[in-house]
């Protein structure tokens, strides 16, 4: 029997397509993985991932702190720091515009800012700081603008054909704007600084949690309780809005500095910024990673900056000032209306200490005269016969002379092609002098004849005269031992040096002429510095000593005054002049015939009236100014004369005949001797004289 197989029944095939499967399969491996990798994240790393998202940031925000103040050698206050009000605000972390937008709007219905400079720049950056406006310019930008990193360069061209004028209101509000948007984050600006009125401090404390970032305090500025005449010495410091000086600004930041600092920008305040600048304030802040301010800790309370004890005494100075500028008015009154100023200095001759400086400008043109103190470093004339008791110790160093042989013919010098050389007097008035006399009537002749000789000149009247070479290295060299041409090195920046005339002529000859210029101060100019530093070393008897301002650093008290002294500034002798102390002594005999001589030609007798007596020497000078012949004239002076306690220089630049005539560089040594004396209650010498031939022996 044949059985016949049934077939087996065909399987249905699926109707779900592979590439459907296949999907289902690639969807079930990316959930797998995206489950093993929440696992990986909660159970694997999930602390370190807590940790992560509850980090904070920490940076450390300094605070500034007031200046140190300057005080006068008898500790009256000069420069002291006056606290104002303040509005002041502290850019957060990636702050918004729009936040700062609003707080600008808010701060201008409380308080009145002045509106200074505010550029089209700060107009439509304070515009775009409204959200709708912001809109409206996003709107007018292409997508590759808006995804720039210079999208808001783009977004400032746009606005700045949209912008409309402001109103008086929306000018304060972007002032405001301005100097928020203009501060570094985490830093604090000051919004006003300057009259802020009771109302406004309590106004805005009112509705400081209505205004982020903003808040009140306080800020300094110099004061000048002595008035401000002796700035131009003590210098300025930068305002809060100028801030750093643009041609040291990395210096300054790379020393700690902010942008918006407070720095001393000229002389004492400069060259001593480090000690006066004080130590910031330290605050250790804390920012999560909202950017948002979670801890603030206060590390440093911060140290005000030290104080300056200047060797200036404030009242002296005050008096020196008005004399130099009463002398002075008097000599304008007298027509010298060319003149350009008039300069003072007084130095202790036994430690370079400076007494006092004082100085005017006139601007010939203008007619105005200003306060110039600091003219006496920073100016340099040429000063004349004041130079003759220093040629007169270098004749005797050279040996040319001596103190038992030093009588020279009075005769004029007779140079071919030039006029005749010879002193104020007239010719003949003297056949021959000796060295102190010649010191007493100012005998340029007498001068001239030493540098002939020191020069080896070989004259005959009215020949060529010819000499060494050297001749200036030599009379320049003399000089420069009571610093004469060379630099003082006192502690104030912007010193001068002097100008030296020229040796040869356009022909390559030596300028004989001008070296007997040289001899009796007609030729080379310095500062008045440097003269109060040369009669200085006359007076101390032959050691050439730094001039100073700053007597001594002090650190500063909680209070605010000066506490205990960190540095001192000692006494430098720079060095000791070749001279022997007999010829020192030899040379202000004749400094103090000068003053007390009986001859009709002697010339600062207007001083002989001091008690105790002075040695001085006058100087007169012919130069030229707006085309005119005009006269410098100029003092240095040393008291009492036989123990020297101030040492002075003066000069008066440009003036006209009447006013040397009158004497009023005379005038003005023999006042500030005169007030020195009165201040200091120095004694009078019993039996004085006027007209006392001899000088006192030295104590």
């Amino acid at each position: 029997m044949k059985y016949i197989r049934t077939p087996r029944p065909k399987r249905q095939k699926s109707a779900i397509p592979f590439r459907l499967n296949f999907l289902f399969f690639v969807v079930f491996l990316l959930f797998a993985t995206l489950v093993g990798q929440l696992a990986y994240l909660q159970i694997a790393n999930g602390a370190r991932f807590r940790a992560e998202v509850n980090r904070t940031g920490s940076t450390m925000v300094t605070g500034n702190v007031p200046r140190g103040m300057i005080y006068d050698s008898k500790g009256r206050v000069l420069v002291d720091n006056k606290a104002n009000a303040a509005i002041t605000y502290t850019k957060n972390v990636a702050i918004p515009a729009s936040q700062m937008y609003a707080t600008a709007n808010k701060l201008q219905k409380l308080i009145v800012v002045p509106v200074n400079n505010l550029q089209k720049r700060d107009r439509i950056d304070y515009w775009l700081g409204n959200k709708k406006n912001l809109k409206r310019v996003n709107k007018q930008l292409t997508a590759k603008q808006s995804a720039s990193q210079d999208a808001y360069n783009y977004q400032v061209d746009v606005a700045r054909r949209m912008v409309p004028k402001l109103t008086p209101t929306q000018r304060q509000a972007a002032m405001i704007y301005k100097i928020m948007n203009g501060a570094t984050q985490l830093s604090t600006v000051y919004i006003k600084d300057q009259n802020v009125t009771p109302k406004e401090v309590a106004v805005v404390g009112e509705h400081l949690t209505d205004l982020p970032g903003v808040n009140l305090g306080t800020n300094w500025e110099r004061e000048y309780p002595n008035g401000k005449s002796i700035t131009s010495v003590i210098g300025t410091v930068s305002s809060e809005k100028s801030g750093l000086p643009k041609e040291a600004l990395t210096s300054y930041l790379a020393n700690g500095y902010a942008r918006n600092d407070r720095v001393g920008t000229s002389y004492l305040e400069k060259q001593y910024e480090t000690a006066l600048r004080g130590t910031k304030s330290q605050t250790y802040v804390e920012i999560n990673n909202e950017n948002q301010i979670v801890n603030q800790v206060d590390k440093y309370h911060g140290q005000q900056g030290q104080n300056l004890n200047l060797t200036i005494d404030s009242q002296y100075q005050t008096q020196v000032e008005q004399i130099v500028k009463k002398y002075y008015q008097s000599t304008l009154a007298a027509g010298a209306t060319l003149s350009d100023g008039a300069y003072a200095v007084a130095m202790n001759p036994n430690t370079g200490g400076i007494l006092a400086m004082a100085g005017v400008s006139h601007d010939p043109d203008t007619n105005k005269v200003t306060d110039d103190a600091l003219g006496v470093i920073t100016r340099s004339f040429v000063m004349g016969s004041a130079v003759k008791p220093a040629m007169v110790l270098g004749a005797l160093q050279r040996g040319v002379i001596s103190r038992s042989n030093n009588t020279q013919s009075d005769e004029p010098i007779y140079l071919p092609g030039s006029p005749v050389k010879k002193s104020v007097y007239p010719a003949g008035t003297f056949a021959s002098m000796n060295a102190q006399l010649a010191l007493q009537v100012s005998s340029n002749i007498y001068m001239m004849r030493l540098a002939m000789k020191e020069a080896s000149a070989a004259y005959v009247p009215n020949s060529v005269m010819t000499m060494h070479s050297d001749v200036f290295s030599i009379l320049r060299g003399y000089f420069a031992q009571f610093g004469l041409g060379t630099k003082t090195g006192i502690d104030l920046p912007g010193e001068a040096v002097g100008i030296t005339g020229s040796e040869y002529n356009a022909d390559g000859k030596l300028k004989v002429g001008s070296a007997l210029d040289l001899s009796y101060g007609n030729y080379d100019s310095y500062p008045l510095i440097e003269m109060g530093q040369y009669v200085s070393t006359i007076a101390n008897g032959g050691y050439k000593m730094q001039p100073y301002v700053v007597q001594s650093v002090s650190q500063t008290l909680p209070d605010g005054s000066s506490g205990p002294v960190v540095s001192t500034t000692e006494p430098k002798v720079q060095s000791k002049i070749l001279s022997s102390t007999a010829d020192i002594n030899f040379v202000k005999q004749g400094m103090w015939q000068a003053v007390h001589g009986t001859n009709g030609w002697t010339t600062a007798t207007v001083m002989n009236g001091l008690n105790p007596g002075v040695s001085a020497k006058t100087g007169t000078a012919q130069t030229f100014s707006h085309g005119q012949e005009t006269l410098n004239v100029s003092l240095i002076a040393f008291a009492p004369a036989s123990h020297p306690q101030i040492a002075i220089a003066v000069v008066l630049p440009d003036i006209n005949t009447a006013a040397d005539n009158a004497g009023f560089n005379k005038l003005i040594g023999r006042d500030m001797i005169a007030t020195y004396y009165k201040m200091h209650h120095i004694a009078k010498d019993k039996g004085y004289s006027a007209h006392q031939g001899t000088m006192p022996n030295p104590e």
